[in-house]
């Protein structure tokens, strides 16, 4: 198991913490001093964790929504998928964006956000006049059947 070292930056944070033994994605929780948060229908909010953390070198700390307050409430990160790199010290800081047609709220120490730790690796590109040959080829969305 690795250790990845969290910097509490304000009173009331949370560390990340796995809702079950095989969870792979860890939850994080608002940090918002106390007050909740309204985010209107369309609206994107930065909702702060109040942690910062040390991913070691070669991992990455991805940011996914948690199906609870996505599927029944419509928060989840307006960018999909948050990636926070290993070299990053500042505040985890979550783009929540509301798609429902109803205001939302997230009140202090809610669960907002699930982050998954995973290792990555640093490509070097080269460019080629010509690619290997595959079984799909170019076959784009769709392809490989229903």
């Amino acid at each position: 198991m690795e250790k990845v070292k969290v910097k509490k930056l304000r009173e009331g944070a949370n560390l990340p913490r796995y809702g079950s033994a095989c969870a792979a994605g860890a939850d994080l929780f608002a940090c918002t001093d106390g007050e909740s948060v309204t985010v209107a229908p369309g609206e994107t909010v930065f909702v702060g964790t109040g942690i910062a953390l040390e991913i070691p070198d070669g991992f990455v700390g991805l940011i996914y929504a948690r199906s609870g307050i996505a599927c029944k409430r419509g928060l989840a990160p307006a960018n999909k998928v948050g990636v926070i790199d290993s070299d990053y010290r500042g505040e985890v800081k979550v783009a929540l964006h509301n798609h429902s047609n109803d205001p939302a709220s997230i009140d202090d120490g809610e669960r907002i956000a699930q982050l998954v730790i995973t290792p990555y690796l640093t490509a070097s590109f080269e460019e080629a006049g010509e690619l290997g040959d595959t079984v799909r080829g170019e076959g784009g969305f769709g392809s490989t059947g229903k």
